[in-house]
């Protein structure tokens, strides 16, 4: 019974137990390591650039530079949602530069529903229904899911929750 335990747990996760086994390329054609952000809380959000909620990036950027000795937060593009994340790597990443001043870490676009869902959203979805978060957990562009020092997901913040609201800010205070 414990081996069918641990075998299911590994297929819904695709073989994490932890957001510290997760290695995704960033939109500068790096690697972002989550393991190196270990002692820090880590928000972490879908994006998309032609989107009604896309203005957030101006305040994800405002809650990055004022928590950044505690916060790291990474955006994930993703065309999952009216497709509204069409632009390549490049595009995605000078949109966000130039717009909204971006410095926080941008990953490659990745899926974070369906049939290809990247498997750190994967994981990540896993992980807020455990805490009681109902389906589906994603539902649309800009989702945040926040994660303790340890890497433990503690909190799942809709779309319409915006970055400097208080609700994100308790947990950074």
């Amino acid at each position: 019974m414990v081996r069918l335990l641990l075998l299911s747990l590994l297929l819904v996760t695709g073989g994490a137990s932890s957001v510290y086994d997760f290695k995704v390329p960033s939109l500068d054609g790096n690697t972002i390591d989550l393991a190196k952000y270990k002692g820090k809380k880590i928000l972490i959000v879908n994006t998309a650039s032609k989107c009604g909620f896309t203005p957030q990036y101006a305040d994800l950027e405002k809650l990055y530079t004022t928590y950044q000795s505690k916060l790291v937060i990474i955006g994930f593009p993703a065309n999952n949602f009216g497709q509204q994340e069409p632009g390549t790597a490049k595009e995605i990443s000078e949109f966000c530069t130039k717009n909204y001043g971006v410095t926080f870490p941008m990953a490659e676009k990745v899926d974070v529903v369906a049939d290809n869902i990247h498997p750190l959203f994967k994981y990540l979805t896993a992980e807020a229904k455990k805490i009681g978060v109902a389906d589906p957990v994603i539902k649309w562009n800009f989702t945040k899911f926040l994660l303790d020092e340890n890497g433990k997901l503690v909190a799942v913040f809709p779309s319409k929750i915006k970055p400097m609201d208080d609700q994100i800010t308790k947990y950074l205070n």
